[in-house]
């Protein structure tokens, strides 16, 4: 998209798989109505560390707020849970009392008052895993529905350094991976905590003593796990970067594939995908050796203390403070502990993964685009097309400017080209006029309105685009025509496709106006994904019009039919002509040449031969 070359904001910039340096903005420009474009300074480094201490899961709880319901009715199954596990300790003190005892009737009545408070316990257990799955899932819901429009809020620079596939990853893996951890959070975390806690206390009404001595390994265990944790986390970050590097990387050869056959580079990419692959590989691997280290080590010291308290509660007995039944209930509520410090072990390492995550989500989150509507901006009204650039300058980087102090006057129903060598800022003014950038100096006026007095739809309706290499949507042929529109008239979509000289083409297919269109539509010829591109601007109707190289890549057979549709929608409109191939420009109402930002020729075709200057040297190297 730009013309001058971009800087370097710290990270690897990846190739979309698109062309030259003025047409790598057409993948996302025919979907402008939805994108906020800004002139926005740096996206996020690719590798950031997060500057903010506080962790992300903080920034979670505005998410959790619509759902409090849900999550309070888990919660009190998560109580109801929880509260059974130190009545069930007592009451296992009590069997065992009476298995010695013999006593076989009173045995099998508390077994079914001990099967009972089972049968409570799972169906708590049940509604507490139910509910917070539906609370995490629609969680994790809100948070990929936020950052995706937010995303359509950025600067069409920054989707021009963004790897997509790593775009991709962190709206699906990412999110999910956070709504796991909320899951974890309250369906597991927390029963684990609380079983801990009413188990724990339990044992201290038994005897503190025995229980104080279990507390000599606690400080060792929790600072083990904690630094697993952090170690846990570095790991995850980086393991994550390369599954975001290989999806990628991924995503360019395939896009790319074509350019992959011509050049014989399967060989290389194979390559290439294997080193990907090894350091994704090398990445997991550390992950997965620092839990295969920590669960044996935590687990040998618990055992120790588990050994420990056997020795200690035999001594208890031998003088006297502890009943055998008494330790009995003991020994139980001890076995009580192993399952939930295991799973805290192992959500504590889950949850660091999950704050990589929350962590790259929030990275987009906190991108800001540039271009914003001003507050109480209001809606532009129908135009007639007079566009007016004064003293405008733009660079995509302060040391490097495009645009100096532009001044043009487009009447309306006019037809301007744009010629000029590759550079020279012919896509930076055509692009000012939607607000895919602002300019840093000067006014860019539509009818003597400020474009940045109104809002963005209402501009970006009245622009229409046809683009070099047309984008197509997976779809039907209709909507596509109708992109961007919720509901749309099929008449006029026909309407349009006439004027396109796209209807006739359109009808040979056995489903007509409801064929599928495949991926970028690829089952269409070049020529009939343009005119599909010309029937979209004419559905749209706008005052003012934009045709980039329109034709610049058809044969002559389809470029004939697209130059007169073209013609057919220039007709009382306002038009800006991008043009290498001076022979489209020739019936320009203006021409303009366009050299190191500045106007430095302006004229019709004839009158620019006359001048000898720069454009008679472009007709010249062309048809001469």
């Amino acid at each position: 998209m730009q013309e001058a070359s971009s800087p370097a904001w710290g990270f690897r910039p990846h190739s979309l798989g698109l062309h030259s340096s003025e047409n790598r903005y057409i993948s996302s420009i025919l979907s402008f109505r939805h994108l906020a474009a800004s002139s926005g300074r740096c996206p996020f480094p690719y590798n950031l560390r997060i500057l903010n201490t506080r962790s992300s899961y903080w920034r979670l709880l505005p998410y959790l707020r619509p759902h409090w319901r849900t999550i309070t009715q888990a919660l009190l199954c998560t109580l109801i849970f929880t509260a059974c596990w130190p009545l069930l300790a007592w009451l296992a003190g009590k069997l065992l009392d009476l298995l010695v005892r013999g006593q076989v009737l009173q045995l099998a009545q508390l077994s079914g008052i001990v099967a009972a408070i089972f049968f409570v316990q799972k169906v708590a257990q049940y509604g507490q895993d139910s509910l917070m799955a539906k609370a995490a899932l629609a969680i994790a819901l809100d948070l990929r529905k936020r950052t995706y429009a937010h995303l359509q809020t950025l600067n069409l620079s920054y989707f021009e350094r963004a790897q997509t596939g790593d775009l991709a990853y962190r709206l699906t893996e990412d999110i999910d991976r956070v709504g796991e951890v909320i899951n974890k959070v309250f369906h597991d975390f927390t029963p684990c905590v609380l079983q801990l806690v009413a188990v724990f206390a339990y044992m201290v009404y038994l005897n503190w003593q025995l229980t104080a001595a279990s507390l000599i390994a606690v400080p060792l265990m929790g600072w083990l796990i904690g630094w697993f944790g952090e170690r846990m986390l570095e790991t995850s970050r980086r393991s994550q970067n390369r599954v975001s590097d290989l999806s990628s990387m991924l995503t360019e050869v395939f896009s790319g594939i074509r350019l992959v056959r011509a050049f014989a580079a399967e060989d290389y990419e194979v390559e290439r995908f294997t080193r990907e692959a090894e350091r994704n590989r090398r990445a997991k691997y550390e992950a997965a050796w620092l839990k295969a280290v920590q669960f044996p080590v935590v687990g040998f010291l618990y055992s120790l203390c588990v050994l420990l308290l056997l020795f200690l509660g035999g001594w208890q007995i031998s003088v006297g403070n502890l009943t055998g039944q008494e330790f009995g209930s003991y020994v139980v509520a001890v076995a009580m502990l192993i399952d939930p410090i295991a799973h805290l072990t192992e959500n504590y390492n889950q949850f660091k993964e999950g704050q990589a995550s929350a962590d790259r989500i929030f990275e987009l989150l906190d991108i800001q685009p540039a271009v914003l509507e001003k507050p109480g901006a209001k809606p532009l009204p129908t135009v007639t097309g007079k566009v007016e650039y004064r003293n405008v300058s733009f660079g995509y980087s302060p040391t490097q400017p495009v645009l100096q102090k532009l001044n043009l006057l487009v009447l309306p129903g006019e037809a301007i080209a744009l010629v000029g060598s590759s550079g020279a800022g012919k896509t930076t003014l055509v692009n000012l006029l939607p607000r895919f950038y602002d300019p840093q100096q000067g006014q860019i006026l539509i009818d003597g309105i400020d474009i940045r007095e109104v809002t963005l739809k209402s501009l970006r309706r009245q622009i229409g685009i046809v683009p070099q290499e047309t984008i197509l949507f997976s779809g039907t042929i209709a909507q596509n025509i109708a992109f961007g529109q919720k509901q749309f008239d099929i008449e006029a979509v026909e309407e349009a496709a006439r004027i396109a000289n796209a209807h006739q083409f359109i009808r040979q297919f056995p489903d007509g106006y409801d064929t599928w269109v495949g991926e970028r539509g690829v089952n269409l010829s070049g020529g009939q994904r343009q005119r599909l591109a010309i029937a979209r601007a004419v559905l749209l109707n706008p005052r003012i019009l934009i045709l980039d190289e329109a034709t610049s890549a058809l044969d002559s057979e389809s470029e004939a039919l697209v130059q007169e549709a073209l013609e057919r929608l220039m007709r009382d409109r306002t038009v800006f002509i991008i043009a290498h191939r001076l022979a489209t420009v020739r019936r320009a109402d203006r021409i303009l040449v366009v050299e190191r930002g500045r106007v430095v020729e302006s004229g019709t075709h004839l009158e620019l031969l006359e001048q000898h200057g720069r454009y008679a040297q472009f007709y010249a190297q062309q048809f001469q």
